[in-house]
Parts: C-alpha cells; structure tokens; sequence
C-alpha cells in the first residue's frame, strides 16, 4: 500500500473566499510524483479547537501531515504555539533561525522586531526548515510514527521550502510504492454519454486499475491510476486497457496528459503546413486569444476579424445585408459566409467562423441566449453548426471558442 498523506490548510482568508488555496493543489501533485497518496485535504479557519481536532483526526489516518498556513508574526497566527500544545512541548529561540531571520533583514535594509524575533521560537521537538524566501521557518516533527510538517502559508515561500527540503526528505523517508495516471482528452461528448460508451469496458477493468471521469467545460478527462510495486508491469496494464477504450470513443479523443485543444489544433496546422483565420462576432476575440496564447502560433495563425457590428459584417466579410436582416446576424446563412469571406481576405488554407446570443439580453423565443452559429470553411466545403449553450454570457463565449476548435478537428481530419 502506497503511503498515505492529508493536508492542512489554515486561515479564515481561505473560508471568507479571500485567498484562493493553491498551496493544496500543488502539494497533491508534487507528493503523486513520489507515490504518496493524498487521502484528504483539509481548510480550517484561524479556530485552536478546530486546529487541535483536525490534527488528531489526521493523525489516526495518515503517514505524513503537511500543513500550510498560521506561521505569521501577528497575534492570528496559532499554527506554532498550537503544534507545541499538540506534542505537550515548549517553545524555545532557536539561535539559527533567529541568524537567519536577521540575516534576511539586514539584506533588506530593515530593522528586526520584537515580534519577527519570536518567529525565531519554535517548538522544542522540531527540526527547523530553513526559510530562505521570508521570515517563518518551517518545521519538521517525527512524533508517534507520523510526520507532521509545517509550512508557511505564501505560495512561493511554502513551495521553495517543499523542493529542497520536504520533498527530499520524504523520498529517503517513505518509498511509497508507485503510483502512474494516464489521461485521455476527449471533447464534445457529455461525462453521461461518454460513461455509457465505456460501461462493459469499465467493468472489466482490473483491480489494480482505478477510472475517474474529470468533467469541466466542454470536455471530459479520463484518468486511469494503476497503484502498485511494479512499475513496468502497471504502465502495460495501463496501456492494454487504453487500446482497448479508444476505439469506443476515438472520435471524441483529442490528446492525451497535459494537451490542450488550442494546443493540439495547432500542432496539426503547423505539421500539414496549413494557416487558419477567424471571424468572430459574440466572442470577441476570444477564440483569437486562445490560440495565440501557444507560443509559436505566428507559424499558422494569419489573423483575425471581430465583426461585432452589423456594418462591419458587411463591409469587413462581405455579408449580404438584405439576407442579414432578414435571418438575422445569428444564423446559418450568416456564418457561412463570415467562414469563407475571413479565409479569402486573410488569404488562409481554413476559416472559423461564430455568431450567437451570449447574453444576458438580446434572446428570442426563437433565438434565445445561449443560441450559437459557428462555420468551418476551406477549399473544398464550408460547413455550419447550430449549437445551444447556456444562459451566462462569459460561459456562452468559452463554449463557443471551444466549440469551433472541435469543429476544425472534425473537419480538418476528415479531409
């Protein structure tokens, strides 16, 4: 069995919404790296009831106990003085600590408080983790064969303070077994839909073989974990089992890990050599930001028209007025041409097109918000699709950019 860790993350700014908790997410993926198994993550506000109950729950479940958070100089922060109370020790100036903090003070050209001198007070069974991005100092407790760890609660200063101490010291700790994910990428199929494909599959599953559906918007990840001793024997597992999931879902799959729509969409540009454009309408741009934001998109990227007006639908894409105003800027007549006209002035191999009602005004019972138009055109065909979304703007926008990525791989791979 793989060891097992919980993490602790304590502040009321987490509860009131006011600090997003990256620290927990980031710790989960550093300690899969090594074979532990996170079993829980925990937020708790600044409470020393709620404190000591949460450590001694964790302490019944896990190896190791990280915990981020209530390390400051200010009357609030109660991780310290609590941990003492916890192991029924006291707290004592540690004279390294303290160099270190003055030392970080002097560097700045300031002068060290009677309260940035306390930080340098640590509870007296603890093994002291230099803080070499700011003044708390982390510390390392090995008590009633768990590990407790404590670390500041600011990202970068918790994030140094994991990589060049906890981190090793884990690895020489524990071999925790090994734990492999693969990813499949799919889009444009519901988590619903996609599970019913995969039903017979998924029973048949071996045991050392765990599935969980990971859905977000417009898309669903499928993550396989095989847990166990033997590395090369869990990654054939894995990979048998993927050969035989693709073929039930292939047209759904665009990439695999870490791959991004925007990002696969470009590779299959730059490899055939081909150029796209876009002319977008209720996402503004959107669509335009997404794939610039892959470094290299110049390569294959020729531009791009907002026609957000009517007048610039006519003027900029050719769009005939007399048959706009008579289907309306959001209809299939009109995307169809905003797809050609942006390939031929952009001089592009393909062009995108969308036109919708984002909302929250400007629906019809005929048309209501969340009703998108969106056209893929190159030599050969100009194609159109009608797609319904939702009734919030900035998702109606983000399921549109999504939405006509899918469509070039549709399209594109079909040619």
């Amino acid at each position: 069995m793989p060891t097992t860790a919980e993490i602790i993350s304590i502040g009321d700014e987490l509860l009131y919404g006011q600090t997003l908790d990256t620290n927990s997410h980031w710790i989960s993926s550093q300690l899969d790296l090594i074979g532990i198994k996170v079993r829980r993550r925990t937020t708790i506000g600044d409470v020393e009831e709620e404190i000591l109950s949460t450590l001694r729950e964790a302490e019944q479940r896990a190896d190791i106990i990280l915990i981020t958070g209530g390390l400051g100089p200010t009357n609030d922060d109660l991780t310290k003085p609590l941990l003492a109370k916890y192991f029924n020790v006291g707290l004592k100036r540690n004279e390294e600590a303290l160099a270190e903090i003055t030392a970080l003070f002097e560097s700045k050209g300031r002068e060290l408080s009677g309260a940035n001198k306390q930080q340098a007070d640590l509870p007296e069974n603890c093994t002291k983790l230099t803080n070499k991005m700011g003044t708390a100092p982390g510390m390392w407790f090995d008590e009633r064969q768990t590990i407790f760890v404590s670390m500041p609660g600011v990202p970068y200063e918790m994030k140094e303070i994991m990589t060049s101490q906890v981190l090793p010291r884990l690895k020489e700790r524990f071999f925790g077994g090994i734990i492999l994910h693969h990813i499949i990428r799919t889009v444009g199929i519901p988590e619903s839909t996609l599970a019913e494909k995969l039903v017979d599959w998924e029973k048949n599953l071996p045991p050392q073989l765990k599935l969980a559906y990971l859905p977000s918007m417009g898309q669903v990840k499928l993550r396989l974990t095989a847990i166990g001793d033997d590395q090369s024997a869990l990654q054939q597992s894995i990979d048998e089992q993927v050969a035989q999931a693709l073929p039930l879902i292939e047209k759904y799959v665009y990439g695999f890990g870490n791959d991004e729509l925007e990002k696969v969409v470009g590779d299959t540009l730059l490899k055939a050599g081909k150029s796209i454009a876009f002319a977008e309408s209720c996402t503004g741009g959107y669509l335009s930001h997404m794939i610039t934001s892959i470094p290299g998109s110049s390569a294959y990227f020729k531009g791009s028209i907002i026609s957000y007006d009517y007048d610039v639908k006519v003027n900029s894409l050719d769009v005939n007025k007399a048959e706009m105003e008579e289907k309306g800027a959001v209809s299939e007549e009109v995307v169809l041409q905003m797809a050609r006209a942006v390939r031929e002035k952009l001089h592009a191999d393909i062009g995108l097109s969308i036109s919708g009602v984002a909302g929250p005004g400007g629906g019809t019972e005929e048309k209501p918000v969340g009703t998108v138009w969106i056209a893929y055109s190159d030599k050969e065909k100009t194609v159109a699709k009608k797609f319904n979304f939702s009734k919030d703007r900035i998702l109606n926008i983000k399921f549109s950019a999504l939405a006509a990525l899918n469509m070039f791989r549709i399209h594109f791979s079909s040619n």
